[in-house]
This record gives C-alpha cells, structure tokens and sequence, in this order.
C-alpha cells in the first residue's frame, strides 16, 4: 500500500484551496485547520479575475484527490479482509502485525478527515462565488430540492459522520474515540490485548472503510457535478469578456476618415 503519499498531496491540496477560498477552521475536518485568520485577509486580496483562475484549476484535481482516497480505502478494506482470516486461524495477532493494522486505521482515519476537509471546502467555494458574483449565483444547479451546492456538502458530512458514529456505536465504541490520532491509537493498543478486541477492531475498520469507498463515490458525483457547473459558468464569463474586447477593439481601430477641403464640420442628424 501506498502510504504517506496520499496524504502529503491531500494535504497540500486541501490547504490550498482552503487558504485561497478563505475559510476559517471546521471542527470534523482537520486539513481546513490551516486555512485561519489571515487566510480571510488575504481572499480580499484576489481580483475576481484571479479567484475565478483559482477556481477553474481546483476542481479536476480535487476530483483526482476523491479517486485516490477511494482507491485507498478500498486497499485498507481489502487488507483488514486479510488480517480477519489469519485471525480466525491463529489465538492472536502477533505485535509485528497488529503495528501494521493499527497504521491502517489510523491511515482510515485520516481519510475520513480529508474527506470531510474536500466537502467543507468546496462547500465554501460556492458560497464565496455566490457572494461574489450574481452570475454564478443565478445558475441553475439542477440539485434536488434546489439545494445548493453548500448545503448538498453539509448533508453529506453530516450524513457521513452519522454513519461512522453508528458504527463505532454498535461495537461500543465512540466517534470520539475515532476523531484524533492519539485517541484512535490508545483506543486500539487497549483492543491488541485479546484476541476478541483484535476482532472487533478489524470488523469495524472494515466496515468504517467500505462506508467510506461509497461515501468517497457520492462526493465525487457532487463535486464533479459542481466542476460542471463551474466549467459552464467560467466559459460564460470568458465568452462575455471575449465579446466586451472585440467590441472595444473594433471601436478604437475604427478607421478615421479625413474631412475634404472646403466641407464643414458639422453634425449630421
């Protein structure tokens, strides 16, 4: 399995994008924790010209960043597939192994996070070009319930922490217990202790990454619908600008006919 490599370009990627839209930190997305204080100050920055660019850029890699989160969730759940079997086999994992199951979790982990991260910033992403242009917020989204683009994003983070939180509920586990890196850790050095707790963890990481190859389907359907929409609106402000130039253009390179000798300047109704 790919390991660090994921998270390094989602970082960077959801941090950028985060800084750039000016979002302030959300409390179930970790990467957007970055994105404070003087990231606000610096989107006033951003002509319109600019902020529109920024946005036509960010949509085919976040598209790009969902396909490899879901590739890797379906790695892990494959992985923890195995790590069940051999455990039906033998009394207990030993420690060599369950260090490489608790790198999984804590790597599934992580991925629900940048999950959350992409649909909080996109989210916001439409929320600041409605603000910002009358344009963008007069498109038609063709979203159910003519929701837009922000709220379809809270339903489902919400709907997607909902769905961990019951799943952790049901092995009498927290969503707390799931939310850091220290917690999710400690939480799983005290399951490695007996055979029964190995399972029980295996189970629900396994089920924790099946929801979250689905979930990681469901938003990139919502962000590449929402990346359609802005591909058509980029090119509606683009054909505009075109037009405005052409017209400019065509009046000042007009030609200037002279006035013949012995005729009046004199205007013509």
């Amino acid at each position: 399995m790919n390991k660090g490599s994921l998270s390094h370009l989602s970082g960077r990627t959801v941090i950028s994008i985060a800084i750039a839209f000016g979002l302030v930190a959300s409390p179930t997305a970790s990467l957007a924790g970055a994105a404070t204080g003087a990231a606000t100050e610096w989107t006033q920055l951003l002509n319109n010209g600019e902020l529109i660019s920024l946005v036509g850029q960010s949509g085919t890699q976040i598209e790009n960043q969902i396909a490899q989160i879901t590739q890797l969730a379906e790695q892990i759940q494959n992985q923890l597939n195995i790590y069940k079997n051999m455990l039906q086999n033998t009394a207990q994992l030993p420690n060599h192994i369950w260090g490489e199951i608790e790198g999984d979790l804590n790597q599934l982990r992580d991925l629900v996070n940048q999950g959350q991260g992409i649909a909080f910033s996109m989210g916001n992403a439409d929320d600041l070009l409605k603000q910002r242009f009358k344009s963008y917020q007069d498109l038609k989204t063709n979203l159910p319930n003519a929701d837009t683009f922000s709220a379809t994003y809270q339903t489902w983070s919400s709907t997607n922490r909902d769905t961990i939180a019951g799943t952790l509920k049901a092995a009498s586990l927290t969503a707390e217990q799931f939310d850091s890196e220290e917690e999710t850790m400690s939480e799983l050095r005290s399951m490695s202790q007996s055979a029964d707790g190995q399972m029980k963890a295996l189970q629900v990481g396994h089920q924790i990454a099946a929801q979250q190859v689905a979930q990681m389907q469901k938003l990139r359907g919502i962000v590449s619908q929402q990346t359609t929409l802005m591909g058509t609106w980029l090119q509606s402000e683009q054909t505009d600008k075109d037009l405005a130039q052409a017209r400019r253009e065509k009046f000042f390179n007009a030609e200037i006919r002279s006035v013949p000798n012995g005729q009046k300047m004199e205007p013509r109704w």
